[in-house]
């Protein structure tokens, strides 16, 4: 499990252990424009769209890592940057973390898909406190290495996801308890030039108000298959 780094905006820096004992992954949590993005580059690759949205998953918590390198199965695997939210005996602490998922498998069961593979994460975490009331001006920001270029992936504000006041409320019954020990992914933008897998996935969410950023980033190894 990651170590956290909690920072706060006066510089008061902590380092402590935060096991993860649940996570859940928000899917389509963004304004109407981003939803109506991200299906059709889904559907662009064969996935069928949910029958509603928001849509909640709730995977292994020994997903999340920290780790700079993740081993998936196959070739078509690919990141996506998310707004990660902690939950924390002192609070809501907000970091970033990838919901890498296997495409291949997405076409046959979405929550399938997303358990096939790890969840990165950055170990440095702000309090949801400190920028709660700037949510909207906060930027999420990914680049993929592919054919060895360095290429933007994806890029916006937080204005396209919904706030977490509002996303909770959107919770169904059964996943409105969120003790300590979860790990919550937001919701992703579209991604730029579409859905791709990659040698290497970085991510950020930049705090342009309070000048500061998070990042973390690691590379996708694929499995070869062979023949026994």
């Amino acid at each position: 499990m990651p170590v956290f780094r909690k920072i706060r905006a006066g510089g008061h820096e902590e380092v402590m252990d935060a096991p993860i004992e649940r996570l859940v992954l928000g899917g389509l949590t963004g304004s109407p424009e981003s939803v109506r993005k991200h299906l059709a580059e889904l559907e662009e690759i064969g996935v069928r769209a949910p029958k509603t949205a928001p849509v909640f998953f709730r995977l292994s918590a020994n997903l999340v890592t920290d780790a700079s390198s993740i081993q998936v199965l196959g070739s078509k695997t690919s990141g996506e940057v998310e707004p990660l939210l902690l939950f924390l005996p002192d609070g809501v602490w907000i970091g970033v973390g990838s919901d890498h998922t296997d495409r291949e498998a997405e076409k046959i069961d979405i929550n399938l898909s997303k358990q096939l593979c790890p969840k990165p994460v950055g170990t440095d975490i702000w309090p949801l406190s400190e920028v709660s009331d700037h949510w909207s001006s906060l930027i999420i920001r990914s680049h993929i290495v592919e054919e060895g270029r360095h290429v933007l992936y994806q890029e916006d504000s937080l204005a396209e996801i919904l706030h977490p006041d509002i996303l909770f409320g959107k919770l169904p019954e059964d996943f409105r308890s969120l003790p300590s020990g979860t790990a919550f992914m937001c919701g992703t933008p579209p991604a730029r030039g579409g859905i791709r897998p990659a040698q290497c996935f970085e991510m950020e969410l930049e705090d342009p108000v309070l000048k500061r950023c998070i990042r973390h980033a690691y590379d996708i190894v694929p499995l070869i298959h062979e023949r026994f």
